[in-house]
């Protein structure tokens, strides 16, 4: 069994962690500033635009995407190695395009979507979101409500949709909908462009840590029938390929936050004296860094191993369920034994680990909380899927 990464994935990871080292690094004050400010994280239009000149320049746009529109089509161990690094930084960036949307949209485009969307994303010349949780449907997507009804060509959506990241900003949305005769009907996905009559931002949810989220409604909303995307009342399992994948991100995220902490955490345990003794003298703390160390180790493993099985064609739910609860819980756990240490400055908006923190917080809910991962890993286990 292989533990290390391809040459060229590895050589890939080091050169993410110099751009996050020289550029996403440099720009924590001003994010620490603003959040404290009730600005949100928000970078402003300057750093956005810098970032992107610079990470496009490095070759890092379209890592995933399909090489024939001029992505590089890298597998998904690879992409592990860089989220890990970029999960090292409380600056939000992302770069383009967002890897979950993209797998879910290459999963299903035809050749017009194919030109119309998914080309634009990877060019990163589109922003996306995606509309899936309901105010009454949040964890299970089964019991989702909003509906599309066939009106000759064209879909009419209906319904209410809640805690969507970018809405706002986003050129497309892809929604989730019922479709189908029945009261239930199975689900399918839609691609709604920002400003489609019917489609409106209802209001915007601040949450912890300088994060937004909104809530969108769908009233008698018309969209053309060629932006159902992939087959009537299939929607389902691509929206399945979308979670996993941000799922995986967030495991690997957890692990860049994790091994950060711990970096804190071994620097300053031999400077700080307390009591006639440096922390790193006391049992409590070597014990703190001693589970730090062994739970990352234990979940960057976990997470290659899983994105290995993906890259294999291989089935591996139950994985990435063990992953993103496993690894985001071992991260909430490091990040906390980290702002103990430090004290009253742990407690500061001075320093980074209170956005970490709350970005963990928050990762324990999102994509599935932690509870619902390990349902279905016990499910699976003992015979009780249903």
């Amino acid at each position: 069994m292989e533990f290390e990464l391809a040459e060229e994935h590895s050589m890939l990871k080091e050169l993410v962690h110099k751009f996050v080292r020289d550029d996403l690094l440099p720009l924590e004050p001003r994010v620490l500033a603003r959040e404290h400010e009730g600005r949100g994280l928000a970078l402003d239009a300057a750093d956005q635009a810098r970032l992107d000149e610079v990470s496009k320049t490095l070759g890092l746009w379209g890592l995933d995407a399909p090489q024939d529109i001029g992505g590089m089509d890298l597998p998904s161990v690879a992409l592990v190695g860089v989220n890990e690094e970029l999960g090292r930084t409380i600056t939000p960036y992302t770069l383009p395009p967002d890897s979950p949307n993209l797998r879910m949209l290459m999963a299903t485009v035809n050749d017009r979507q194919r030109q119309a969307y998914l080309a634009p994303y990877v060019r990163g010349e589109t922003v996306s979101a995606i509309a899936v949780s309901e105010p009454g449907a949040g964890s299970d997507p089964g019991a989702l409500i909003t509906r599309a009804e066939r009106d000759g060509d064209d879909w009419v959506l209906n319904g209410r949709k809640i805690w969507i990241s970018r809405a706002a900003d986003a050129d497309f949305t892809i929604v989730m909908a019922r479709t189908g005769k029945s009261e239930r009907g199975a689900i399918s996905a839609f691609l709604v462009d920002k400003g489609t009559p019917g489609f409106t931002v209802l209001r915007r949810i601040p949450m912890i840590g300088g994060m937004t989220t909104y809530e969108v409604v769908f009233e008698d909303c018309r969209i053309e029938g060629w932006k159902l995307l992939g087959k009537e009342g299939a929607g389902f399992a691509p929206m399945q390929l979308r979670f996993g994948t941000r799922r995986v991100e967030m495991a690997a995220w957890s692990i860049g936050l994790a091994q950060r902490a711990l970096d804190m955490m071994c620097e300053y345990a031999p400077q700080r004296v307390t009591f006639g003794a440096r922390l790193s003298e006391r049992q409590a703390i070597q014990w703190w860094v001693a589970d730090a160390a062994t739970k990352i180790h234990a979940a960057r493993l976990m997470t290659y191993d899983c994105a290995a099985k993906l890259d294999k064609g291989q089935e591996a739910r139950v994985e990435i369920s063990m992953i993103k609860s496993f690894a985001v819980e071992a991260a909430w756990e490091v990040v906390d034994h980290a702002m103990q240490m430090y004290g009253a400055m742990g407690m500061t908006k001075e320093m980074p680990l209170q956005l970490m923190a709350n970005r963990l917080r928050t990762m324990r809910i999102y994509d599935g909380p932690t509870e619902v991962h390990k349902w279905v890993v016990a499910r699976n286990l003992l015979g009780t899927k249903r």
